[in-house]
C-alpha cells in the first residue's frame, strides 16, 4: 500500500530491504543511503539522481542504497525545483542523506551515520534502483 502511488517505482524485496538495514560496506566502494523518512509531501514523488544517474523516484518513508566509486558525486532532486547536494565519499565507508520534499522542493541534509541507520530502521522501506533507460512516470 505504501508504493501504491507510484507504480514504476519498484520496492525490494523483504530480503534485500533487510540485508541493506545490515548497513555493511565494500572495501573497493562507499555506500550511500538517500532517505525521505516523513511523509512530508506524500503526493509528490522526487526523482532522484546521482552523477547525471537516475536512482529512481523517491515516496515518503523509502530509501534508495547505492554503491558508489570512491571520490565527489552530486545527488540531485527532481521535484517542482532541482535541489541538489554534492558529497565526497571515500573507500569502505558508508554515508547518509536525509531528503525532505517542501513546498515543492527538494532538501538534502547529510546525517552522521548512527542518526541515518536508526531513522531506517524505524521508518523505511528500501527502493530498487532502476534500470539504465528506465523513465520516471511523473504526475
Amino acid at each position: 500500500m505504501l508504493l501504491a502511488g507510484c507504480a514504476s517505482t519498484p520496492q525490494a524485496t523483504g530480503e534485500r530491504d533487510s540485508e541493506a538495514k545490515q548497513f555493511s560496506s565494500h572495501p573497493g566502494s562507499s555506500t550511500l543511503y538517500v532517505y525521505r523518512p516523513t511523509t512530508d509531501t506524500p503526493e509528490t514523488d522526487t526523482v532522484l539522481w546521482i552523477d547525471g544517474r537516475l536512482i529512481g523516484a523517491t515516496l515518503p518513508r523509502t530509501y534508495f542504497r547505492v554503491n558508489l566509486e570512491p571520490g565527489k558525486h552530486t545527488l540531485a532532486g527532481m521535484a517542482y525545483d532541482n535541489g541538489t547536494l554534492s558529497i565526497e565519499t571515500r573507500h569502505g565507508e558508508l554515508y547518509f542523506v536525509s531528503l525532505y520534499v517542501l513546498s515543492g522542493q527538494s532538501h538534502f541534509w547529510p546525517v552522521p551515520r548512527e542518526t541515518g541507520e536508526k531513522a531506517i530502521q524505524r521508518c523505511c522501506a528500501l527502493l530498487e534502483n532502476w534500470a539504465p533507460g528506465q523513465r520516471p512516470l511523473l504526475r
